[in-house]
């Protein structure tokens, strides 16, 4: 699928894009280009010091950030296929800095598309958040803004036919910023509280590996215009800190500004064009899609007012299945 392409990777020196470089890498030695690109040179630095550049020679830095629209255009010459990883991602971060989330996942992501369409580009899939559905936060609504013009590409891209779709999921495991290595730290002093901010909090998860697979089938199966959401389990928050933090005591701090008490994937009105399609739905973009979609006998419908979030999923994580899957004895 991927062999004698040219493959560009924007946000690719972050937890996603190193997963995503080493499992291309090995599936499909016959990449034409695989391109990093992202605005920090120490982190491409140290990768390029971590891969195999003369086994590996198809492997290519590029600086750069989303918000340099010629940056972009120049980076995308001769590019086939691109997974848009970059973006500002810390919620509390969002609240205080808007007018940068904005710049950055907003104007970021349609010079992008610009870009791609510009350079002809087969394909486009771009990273999304499980924040994105019905958002309350700032970072949640410049991700839904960025999935909306993602989209929209595909109505504005011309005779080109190129493809621009999404794919959303929850928080991933032991990425940057994520709960999961905050824990660890904490579990290493049982004198140090773990801090809640609401026993009855639950999350959706995926792992990194699992996040990296769905992405390839969805450069494999996009026809354009969708929103891949995976069928993922949930925990709670408070059984995430018991399974890592058995031993420290837990204080309840409150909610912070702009987080939910449970996450959607996918909310009531989007279930009016969601498809189940087996491991993952289908958020489709019109009723002509959808139709098109259910001519193939394998692909399901979904009951009206459906919603999938975190806290009615039907698989749980229970503190032993988070202590076995973390690999803590």
């Amino acid at each position: 699928m991927l062999n004698y392409k040219t493959i560009l990777l924007t946000g690719g020196t972050g937890s996603f894009g190193k997963a995503f470089v080493e499992s291309a890498l090995k599936k499909y030695p016959k990449i034409k280009k695989l391109i990093v690109f992202s605005r920090d040179e120490l982190k491409q630095h140290e990768m390029s010091k971590q891969i195999d550049v003369k086994k590996h020679k198809s492997i290519r830095f590029f600086l750069g950030d989303v918000r340099d629209r010629e940056r972009l255009y120049r980076a995308l010459k001769k590019v086939d296929i691109v997974i848009h990883a970059a973006a500002l991602k810390q919620v509390p971060a969002a609240e205080y800095n808007p007018t940068e989330f904005i710049k950055t996942n907003v104007i970021g992501a349609q010079n992008l598309i610009e870009s791609a369409i510009d350079n002809s580009v087969e394909k486009v899939i771009a990273l999304s958040t499980d924040k994105a559905a019905a958002p309350i936060n700032l970072y949640g609504a410049t991700k839904l803004c960025s999935d909306k013009l993602f989209i929209a590409a595909n109505n504005y891209s011309g005779k080109q036919k190129n493809i621009f779709s999404v794919v959303r999921y929850g928080n991933v495991w032991g990425s940057r910023g994520s709960v999961v290595p905050e824990f660890l730290k904490i579990s290493k002093n049982t004198n140090t509280f773990v801090p809640i901010t609401d026993p009855n909090m639950t999350r959706f998860s995926i792992t990194l590996q699992k996040g990296v697979d769905m992405v390839l089938w969805s450069i494999k199966n996009s026809k354009g215009g969708e929103i891949f959401v995976p069928k993922i389990p949930s925990y709670r928050i408070l059984d995430l800190a018991k399974s890592i933090c058995p031993k420290n005591k837990i204080k309840i701090i409150g909610i912070r500004p702009g987080e939910k008490l449970h996450e959607e994937l996918i909310t009531k009105s989007d279930s009016e064009l969601t498809v189940d399609l087996g491991n993952y739905y289908a958020i489709l973009p019109n009723t002509e899609t959808y139709k098109n979609y259910l001519k193939n006998s394998k692909i399901k419908k979904i009951q009206k007012n459906f919603s999938y979030n975190s806290k009615d999923n039907n698989k749980y994580l229970s503190v032993e299945d988070l202590r076995k899957f973390l690999k803590i004895s």
